[in-house]
C-alpha cells in the first residue's frame, strides 16, 4: 500500500482482515455562509475527537485525521502564481483542485507529475499549475513512524474547455484521478467542490501540520472531520478519512460481497454523465483499500453518474424494510427497486457526508451506530 507502514502477509498474519472504529464530526451552516469559523469550529471538533483516534508505543504518529470542506477558492486564488478562472453566472467554480500525495524522491515525483499532466491532456483537461502544499511536521511535531511514510504533497489545478464547472466538471476530471492512481500518486480529493486535508496525523497535530486551514482566508460553510482507530491494521496516509464524500465511524461488514459484486458489475456499466468508455475507470474499488474507502469509491460513481447524493447513500444504505409492515406504499416501493439494483452495504455504520453543497449523515440499517446533533 502506498505511503503506508503496512505489512505483507505472512504467517497467520493477513492484511486483508482489518478493520476499525472512529470518530467523525461536521458543523455547518444551514444558510450556506462561507466563513473561517467554521473550518475553525471543525477542528475544535476534530480536537475532541482525540479520544476517538489512535496512536502506537509512538504517541506523536496517529492512525489518521483530516478534514473536508468546501473549496477555499478565496485562498487558493492569493496563494498560486498563475491565474485562476473566473466563477461561472451560477456561482460554479470553473476549476478543479486537490492535494496530490507524490514521491518524496525528486526523479519519481517528476516522472508522477509528467504522467499525471499526460493524462489530463488525454482527457480534454487543460493543467493550469501546481502549488507545493505548505507543511510543518516540525511544528506539528509529527513522529519517525509517520514521517518514514509521508509523501510529497502539492496541489494540481485542472480546467476544461468551455468555462464548464462544478458536478460537469467533477465528471471530467474523475476518469483522470482514478487513471492517475494506478501510478503511485494519490488524491485525497480532486474536485471544483471539496478539497480534503488529512493525513496520518493524530487530531492536535492536522491543523499544525497543515499550516492553510488556520489561514483567515480559508473559507467554507461545511466541515466534517474525522479521527481515525485502525484497530487492526497498521495507519497510512490515504487511509485517513475523510475521503471525498464521506466519513465514516464503524465498519461494512459485507464488504468483500459488495466489492465481489461491484467488480462484476463494471463491464456493465454506462453513464451519459460522465464522457468516454468507462471501463478506463476500472476497479472502481481500489484494491486493498478500506471498506470506507470502497464505500466512498462507490457513492461517488453512484453520484457522478447523475443521483443525488443522498439518493445514492439511500441505495447503498437501505432502511431495514422486508419485514416492516408499517411502511408507506411508496417508500416501500423504493426500497425495493432499488434493492434489484444494489444488495446494501451493511454493518454497524455512521456515515457523514457531503458534496459541496449539501451535508448529512446517515445510520446503519438497524441504527447499530447512532449520530446526535
Amino acid at each position: 500500500m502506498l505511503f503506508s507502514a503496512l505489512p505483507d502477509r505472512q504467517g497467520l498474519y493477513d492484511p486483508g482482515n482489518e478493520s476499525d472504529s472512529c470518530g467523525v464530526a461536521m458543523v455547518t451552516d444551514i444558510q450556506g455562509r462561507r466563513s473561517h469559523a467554521i473550518v475553525a469550529d471543525g477542528l475544535v471538533a476534530l480536537e475532541h475527537l482525540e479520544h476517538r483516534g489512535a496512536a502506537g508505543a509512538e504517541p506523536n504518529s496517529g492512525d489518521g485525521a483530516g478534514i473536508l470542506i468546501q473549496l477555499p477558492v478565496e485562498l487558493l486564488r492569493e496563494v498560486v502564481d498563475f491565474e485562476l478562472p473566473p466563477s461561472a453566472p451560477d456561482g460554479a467554480n470553473t476549476f478543479a483542485a486537490g492535494i496530490c500525495f507524490l514521491p518524496q524522491d525528486p526523479d519519481g515525483r517528476a516522472e508522477a507529475r509528467e504522467h499525471v499532466e499526460a493524462i489530463a491532456n488525454e482527457e480534454g483537461l487543460h493543467v493550469l499549475g501546481w502549488r507545493a502544499v505548505p507543511v510543518d511536521p516540525d511544528g506539528a511535531e509529527v513522529g519517525e513512524t509517520a514521517l518514514g511514510c509521508v509523501p510529497f504533497m502539492s496541489q494540481l489545478f485542472v480546467a476544461a474547455p468551455q468555462g464548464i464547472g462544478g458536478i460537469d466538471l467533477d465528471r471530467r476530471v474523475y476518469p483522470l484521478r482514478k487513471r492517475a492512481e494506478r501510478n503511485g500518486v494519490y488524491f485525497p480529493s480532486l474536485s471544483s467542490r471539496t478539497m480534503v486535508y488529512k493525513g496520518m496525523l493524530t487530531t492536535m497535530q492536522l491543523p499544525q501540520y497543515f499550516p492553510d486551514l488556520r489561514d483567515e482566508r480559508c473559507l467554507s460553510a461545511i466541515a466534517i472531520v474525522h479521527s481515525r482507530f485502525s484497530t487492526n491494521t497498521f495507519p497510512s496516509w490515504p487511509l485517513a478519512h475523510p475521503f471525498r464524500f464521506v466519513a465514516h465511524n464503524g465498519e461494512i461488514n459485507t464488504v468483500r460481497g459488495n466489492r465481489n459484486r461491484m467488480h462484476a458489475r463494471e463491464a456493465m456499466l454506462a453513464s451519459s454523465k460522465i464522457p468516454g468508455d468507462l471501463s478506463r475507470l476500472s476497479p472502481i474499488c481500489t484494491p486493498d483499500a478500506s471498506d470506507s474507502a470502497s464505500f466512498d469509491e462507490v457513492l461517488e460513481l453512484l453520484h457522478l453518474g447523475g443521483r443525488s447524493l443522498p439518493h445514492a447513500v439511500l441505495m447503498m444504505i437501505p432502511e431495514a424494510w422486508e419485514n416492516n409492515a408499517t411502511m408507506d406504499p411508496a417508500e416501500r416501493a423504493f426500497w425495493q427497486f432499488h434493492a434489484s439494483l444494489m444488495e446494501p452495504w451493511d454493518g454497524p455504520a455512521c456515515v457523514t457526508f457531503t458534496d459541496g453543497t449539501l451535508v448529512g449523515a446517515a445510520l446503519d440499517r438497524n441504527g447499530l451506530r447512532p449520530g446526535r446533533w
